[in-house]
C-alpha cells in the first residue's frame, strides 16, 4: 500500500490535456479554450444609442430654445446625413448615432410639440446615453484568453465579436464497466443471493456534472476472459475506463490481471486509506483506467478524490474540489493509522461527520456535503479541532 500523498503525486505525473478540436461556438459552453482568441470588429462598431429617445449636438440645447426634428434613425438602418445646428434626430437602442451628434436624451425626458422638441432633463450631461465604437473591445484586440472556460457570457461574448467557431479541449469518452455476478439492474424482481446495481447510474451522474456526455456502461461477469474482452474493447474507444468492483485480492477479482492482460501499465493498486483502500489507476499510452472498490460509497469517493482531477485536466481545466480548513463540530476518534474520507455535513462554519460512514451506505453520502480528510497519523481529533473538507461539486 502507498500513502494517500503519492497516490495523489502519481495523478499528477499522469495528468495531460486531450488535443484540441474545432467546435461550434455555440457548442463550446463548459469546454476550455485551446488558444486565444481575438475580436474581429470592433464593438460596438458604430456609436451606438443606449436608449429610446433623440440625438443631437449638447451645445445646441444649452445654447436655449427647441430643437427641430429631423427624421428618425431606427436600428439596423444606416446612419443618414450628419446632423444640422439646430436639429435632433429620433433614434432608437442600438440605432447608429448620426455624426455630429454627442448626445441622447431618453424620450421620458422630452416633450414633443410638432417638429418642436423641448428637453426636459436639467441633469443631462454632454455625451450620455451614446455606446462609443470600440468601448467593449477592439478589432485585434484579445476577446478570451486559451485556458477560459467557456460560460455562456463567453460564448455570447464570442459570438458577438463575429467568432463563429473556436479551439477547445474535448470532453473525452468514458466507459464505465461494472463487474459483479450478484448484480441486478433497478426495477427488476431481487433473486437469491442478488443486490441492486447502483454504481453504474452514480458514476455517470457525476460525469455529467463535470460535463462529460460521451459514456458508455458495460456489464461484466465475474470471469477473467469476459472482463479481458470488455475492457479491451473499451480501451480501444474511450480515453478514461472506470471499473466497479473486483479489484481487491477475492478469488474473483479479476480487474488487475484482466488490466494486465490487456497492456495496461499499473501506476499504483491500494493505498493507505479508508474507504477504498484497493483503490488502482493505471496507464496505456494516453488511456486511463481506474479500479475502483465494489461498494457505492467507497467508488464516490474514490471518483471524487481521485479521478475527478484527472477528468479536469483532460478537459484542459485545473479545476479541483474547494477545500477548506474548519472546526469539528465533534470529537472523532480512527481505529487505525490510515487517512480517512468520512461523509461530512458543512454548516455555520463546522463540519460534522455523517451518520453511517460505512462504505455500503450510500444513504448518508446523499445528505453529505463534503468529504472530511482525516490524515494518516493521528488516531484522536478534539471537538473543535480543524480539519481539511473537500466540498462536493454541487456545494463547493
Amino acid at each position: 500500500m502507498i500513502p494517500v500523498t503519492e497516490a495523489r503525486k502519481i495523478i499528477r505525473e499522469n495528468m495531460f490535456s486531450l488535443p484540441p478540436v474545432e467546435v461550434d461556438v455555440e457548442k463550446a459552453v463548459d469546454h476550455v479554450l485551446a488558444e486565444d482568441v481575438y475580436a474581429t470588429c470592433d464593438i460596438p462598431p458604430f456609436h451606438q444609442s443606449a436608449m429610446d429617445g433623440y440625438a443631437f449636438v449638447f451645445k445646441d440645447w444649452k445654447n436655449g430654445g427647441s430643437l427641430l426634428v429631423d427624421g428618425e434613425i431606427p436600428a439596423g438602418k444606416g446612419s443618414k446625413a450628419p446632423i444640422s445646428t439646430g436639429k435632433a434626430v429620433r433614434i432608437f437602442t442600438g440605432a447608429v448615432v448620426p455624426e455630429g451628434a454627442d448626445t441622447v436624451v431618453m424620450q421620458e425626458r422630452v416633450t414633443r410639440k410638432g417638429t418642436q422638441l423641448f428637453i426636459e432633463d436639467e441633469l443631462l450631461e454632454e455625451g450620455r446615453n451614446i455606446r462609443y465604437k470600440g468601448t467593449e473591445i477592439r478589432k485585434d484586440d484579445l476577446a478570451l484568453p486559451e485556458g477560459t472556460v467557456l460560460s455562456p457570457a463567453g460564448v455570447g461574448f464570442l459570438s458577438g465579436v463575429g467568432i463563429a467557431r473556436v479551439k477547445v479541449y474535448p470532453m473525452p469518452y468514458v466507459a464505465i464497466v461494472v463487474t459483479g455476478n450478484e448484480l441486478q439492474q433497478a426495477g427488476k424482481e431481487l433473486q437469491p443471493g442478488q443486490i441492486y446495481e447502483s454504481n453504474a447510474s452514480m458514476l455517470r451522474a457525476a460525469l455529467k456534472q463535470i460535463g462529460i456526455e460521451k459514456i458508455s456502461v458495460h456489464l461484466a461477469e465475474d470471469k477473467l476472459d469476459t472482463l479481458t474482452g470488455i475492457l479491451g474493447n473499451a480501451l480501444k474507444n474511450n480515453d478514461v475506463v472506470l471499473l466497479t468492483g473486483g479489484v481487491s485480492v477475492g478469488d474473483y477479482d479479476f480487474v488487475v490481471r484482466a488490466a494486465e492482460n490487456c497492456g495496461v501499465q499499473q501506476l499504483f493498486h491500494k493505498l493507505k486509506q479508508r474507504p477504498g483502500k484497493p483503490l488502482y489507476m493505471g496507464r496505456k499510452e494516453n488511456k486511463l483506467v481506474f479500479g475502483l472498490p465494489g461498494n457505492p460509497s467507497s467508488v464516490l469517493t474514490c471518483f471524487y478524490e481521485y479521478v475527478w482531477n484527472a477528468l479536469q485536466a483532460l478537459c484542459g481545466r485545473e479545476r479541483q474540489l474547494t477545500s477548506l480548513n474548519v472546526p469539528l463540530s465533534i470529537a472523532y476518534a480512527k481505529k487505525n493509522a490510515l487517512t480517512h474520507f468520512l461523509k461530512g455535513i458543512y454548516k455555520n462554519g463546522e463540519v460534522t461527520p455523517a451518520t453511517g460512514q460505512e462504505s455500503f451506505r450510500l444513504g448518508s453520502f446523499a445528505r453529505a456535503n463534503c468529504l472530511i480528510e482525516l490524515g494518516e497519523e493521528v488516531k484522536e481529533y478534539e471537538k473543535g479541532e480543524e480539519v481539511t473538507i473537500h466540498l462536493l461539486p454541487l456545494y463547493g
